[in-house]
């Protein structure tokens, strides 16, 4: 059920820079860890990986943030390099647009799925079957592959906070978010992660150096976020505590990158090794949060439920599967576009599905928004 590309030795594509592991401006790959799976596509390399922005959808582990990537997988087969379009040994079954697009749409409507879910469940309860759903396509894929999880207390306790600051949190402050405000705004909140990301590495990584631009696209970026909200108006008709989740929720995933970075960079375990335990770890977090903060449900609505589940595998699970396998046949830098769609979708599924409204704010400060964090993905010329 696996397939390994053949090898290659033209050089990767460069990565951008951004909020994820190697952090704005990093020439470093993200991971040293390999997938392999036959429905997204061909073997994934470590050098191969997006540098970023990595959608916050897909927040996962890597196996070794920052470490040349190995020809051998650890706890796997062999795995050479990938790279480029059209170098693998085998093509995907499906066209790279077309997995493009059906990513894009899976993360898109990821927004739309809470706001479904958490109208017949407690927001943790959403969250847990997520992570419960999402896991379960990860396990699949581990036995496909014939995976074990990562050994060494250490490392299982550095996984525990990347999956609450990675997972638990951002989910859950998502979920609660989205009681009150409309999926629209979390979408476009989501979009904010690239610009705290570029603000954190800054203070925390210090070999990232700002440059004019991306400081510029950093306060551009904040710009549109007041646009989205309608500061002129004195942020009126906006739920205070919900925006503020949802703002939180999105600097939750460059928290996380960063403690990846400093803590978990000389891993020897494989990427998918490594996601399905810090997935694994998240789901154990909300099974012991959520009965303490909820009760069992009396019925099960069957459209929440699908919702739920639909948000896990796909979103959680299938999707980050479906990303490697698009980054190994186009490169980092085609496959990061998705980041830019997802806003958009969230949108356009919030207003003709769930009957959102929409004022001209919105888009209009949702455009600034990711022209900001585009800039802050530039890199200075060497």
């Amino acid at each position: 059920m696996t397939t390994a590309a053949t090898p290659d030795t033209s050089s990767p594509e460069p990565t951008s820079s951004g909020p994820n592991p190697s952090g704005p401006g990093s020439s470093q790959p993200v991971l040293s860890g390999a997938i392999a799976v036959e429905i997204p596509g061909d073997a994934v390399a470590a050098d191969q990986v997006p540098a970023d922005p990595v959608p916050a959808e897909s927040a996962c582990v890597p196996s070794a943030p920052g470490t040349p990537a190995s020809p051998t997988t650890p706890g796997g087969p062999a795995v050479p390099a990938a790279t480029g379009r059209g170098r693998a040994g085998r093509r995907a079954a499906l066209d790279w647009r077309i997995r493009f697009g059906a990513l894009s749409l899976i993360w898109g409507f990821s927004f739309l799925l809470i706001k479904v879910g958490t109208e017949g469940y407690a927001p943790f309860q959403v969250t847990l079957g997520r992570l419960v759903f999402g896991t379960a396509v990860l396990a699949v894929a581990m036995a496909v592959k014939r995976e074990r999880l990562p050994r060494g207390g250490r490392t299982w306790g550095h996984l525990a906070v990347a999956a609450l600051l990675l997972n638990a949190l951002p989910f859950s402050l998502f979920a609660y978010a989205e009681l009150s405000i409309p999926s629209t705004l979390a979408g476009i909140c989501n979009a904010t992660s690239p610009l705290w990301g570029m603000a954190l590495s800054m203070v925390a990584l210090s070999e990232d150096r700002p440059t004019r631009r991306r400081v510029a696209g950093l306060g551009l970026g904040f710009l549109g976020v007041l646009t989205v909200l309608g500061a002129w108006q004195g942020f009126h008709g906006l739920d205070a505590t919900g925006t503020a989740m949802a703002l939180l929720a999105s600097l939750s995933y460059p928290v996380g990158w960063i403690y990846v970075r400093r803590t978990l960079a000389g891993s020897d375990h494989s990427h998918l090794s490594m996601t399905g335990a810090q997935l694994l770890i998240a789901t154990v977090q909300l099974a012991l949060v959520t009965p303490l903060f909820t009760s069992a449900p009396s019925h099960f609505p069957l459209v929440p439920l699908l919702a739920t589940a639909a948000l896990g595998a796909l979103g959680t699970g299938f999707a980050v599967l479906v990303q490697y396998g698009l980054v190994a046949e186009v490169g980092p830098t085609t496959a990061q576009m998705v980041t830019y769609f997802i806003p958009v979708i969230a949108t356009a599924a919030g207003v003709a599905v769930l009957g959102e409204s929409l004022t001209w704010s919105t888009p209009v400060g949702a455009v600034i928004v990711l022209a900001g964090a585009a800039l802050t993905q530039t890199r200075a010329r060497r």
